[in-house]
């Protein structure tokens, strides 16, 4: 009933950053949060290096509402999951 996301968990995190995503992603409640306004950022936390491995400076582990740390994150558009740049830790 549902599309396949990728064909393996580690095919998610092989070759160049990880696998390309496809169709829509569908949050807990049942709302598409490729289309759905109340995901305005559409971003996928990771906290990881384009390779997969821990991004230490920028996980936002530690993080707390008043400070301005970054972490790694992709918007889920790219269509890669790994591929992602820093934003404030505070991004919702």
């Amino acid at each position: 009933q549902g599309q396949l996301l990728a064909k393996s968990w580690s095919s998610l995190f092989e070759g160049q950053s990880g696998a390309a995503l496809r169709g829509p992603i569908y949050s807990f409640n049942g709302r598409n949060i490729l289309t759905d306004p109340l995901w305005p950022h559409q971003l996928a936390w990771h906290g990881s290096t384009p390779r997969g491995g821990h991004a230490r400076r920028w996980d936002c582990q530690g993080w707390r509402s008043s400070g301005v740390a970054e972490g790694m994150a992709t918007a889920l558009g790219e269509g890669r999951l790994l591929a992602g740049h820093r934003h404030n830790c505070s991004t919702p």
